[in-house]
Formats: structure tokens, sequence, C-alpha cells
């Protein structure tokens, strides 16, 4: 089930034979927000069908080839420049409307082809949005890099590989482990942002109330059912987050 604070329904199905979505209403909530209604609805289906999957399957299925683009889409995979390359796979469509980017981060067991394997590309190239999905330092293709070592590192990593591939205004999507790099990267960088999506993120008792109640990105907060400790330990944080949303995945 999902459970999403919006003002509205969502109705997510087709995840596979026999599963539903169902929405029901948490509570009522007034979001702030500089991104259209429409377009953050729009948004938030296609995410939370990708994403109910993502934490709610055992694991990826496999599929086929990288290779699945249509004519009106540009595929592309490649590392950033400089010290400490970040490998990246991207999709961007030749005729999509104004919407915001969309960055997809990774947990401890995943990498970048888990969204492939998912199909969440796919689904933001049809709806008409720029995806870029990262690799860690340490994961897929991504070599382990020194700067990871610390706070102020890993947030400078991330924001230097959204800089070099001329990523601006994004949604960014950060399940488990990835928060020890988004959580940083939007305390300090929150502007940068227009949205954000923590997926039972980690680190989020390194920062304090106040650190996150100076952060102004609008916040869709998903965690797993059957994540006992570190959802109820993101949530519990991630809950002073002053624009926040909150839905459970099962």
């Amino acid at each position: 089930m999902v459970a999403a604070l919006f003002g509205c329904w969502f109705r997510v199905g087709g995840a596979r034979p026999g599963m539903s979505g169902r929405v029901r209403p948490i509570g009522p909530t007034v979001v702030q927000t500089s991104m259209s209604r429409s377009q953050v609805a729009l948004l938030g289906l296609g995410l939370l069908l990708m994403l109910l999957l993502y934490v709610g399957l055992p694991g990826p299925p496999e599929q086929t080839s990288w290779l699945w683009g249509g004519p009106n889409v540009t595929i592309l995979a490649g590392l950033t420049p400089g010290n400490s390359p970040i490998f990246y796979r991207e999709v961007l469509p030749l005729h999509r409307a104004r919407r915001v980017d969309v960055v997809l981060l990774h947990g401890k067991a995943f990498n970048s082809h888990t969204w492939e394997q998912l199909g969440t590309l796919q689904l933001l190239a049809r709806r008409g949005y720029r995806a870029v999905a990262l690799d860690l330092p340490g994961f897929g293709n991504s070599a382990p890099s020194k700067e990871a070592s610390t706070e102020a590192g890993r947030a400078e990593l991330l924001e230097r590989a959204l800089r070099d591939l001329e990523v601006r205004n994004a949604v960014l999507v950060s399940p488990s482990l990835s928060g020890r790099y988004a959580l940083p990267f939007l305390i300090r960088g929150h502007h940068q942002l227009r949205g954000f999506v923590p997926i039972a993120p980690a680190s989020t008792q390194n920062y304090t109330q106040e650190q996150f109640w100076a952060v102004k990105t609008p916040t869709l907060i998903l965690y797993g059912e059957l994540d006992r400790i570190l959802a109820r330990e993101s949530l519990r944080q991630l809950r002073h987050l002053p624009n926040p949303l909150r839905g459970e995945a099962a």
C-alpha cells in the first residue's frame, strides 16, 4: 500500500500481476512548492510507481539491453571528468516539456543499473523527463574515492557530478545508503534542488532539528512498511523538514 500526503489521491497499478496500488490519505497538509501542481502530481505518480517496486520487491528482475530507447530519446552513459569520476546513465527526451531533471541515487546492494532494470529510467523518459542515475563511489562502474570518507567530501562529490552533467533544479531521489551523500548536499545546497525524495536514507541522525528545519525544498518521504529500523529512524528526523509529504510502501 502507498499512502501520500498531497491534498489529492494517487492510484498506482500495474506493477506486477496481482499487485495493485491503493491510496489512502494520512491527513491534510499544506505544502508550499515552486513546482506546479500538475508537474508534482505527474512526477509523484511516476516515482511512486517505480519506487514502490524498488522498496517492495526482494530483487530486481533481469531485463535485456540498456539500448531500449526510441527515436525521441537520447541515451548516454559515461564518466564525469576530473578527479573521482562518477559513472552515470542518462535519458534525455528530445522533445520534452519544461520539466525538472530527476537524479537517482541507489542503496548499498544496488547501482545505477538497478533503475534501468526496474524500468524507472524508461518511465521517466516516456513522461518527458531528463533522468540521470549515478553510481556512487565504490559501486557499479565508479571507483572508490578518498573524498567519500568525509561528509564534506561526499557532498562535494555529488555537487560536482551534478555540475559536470549540467543538472540544475533537480528532484533528487535518495534511498538508504545514498543518504550519506544526499543529506549533506541537501543541508548545504538545498537551494539547488526543486524536490527531494528520501527513501529511508542513512545518516539522518547526524543532523539537528534546526538543520532540517532550515531546508525549504519540497520533500516526499518514502519508506518500506517492513523496514523497522532505518525507516523509523529516518522518519523521526525527516519530519522536521518544513515541507514534507509522507508515503508508505509495502
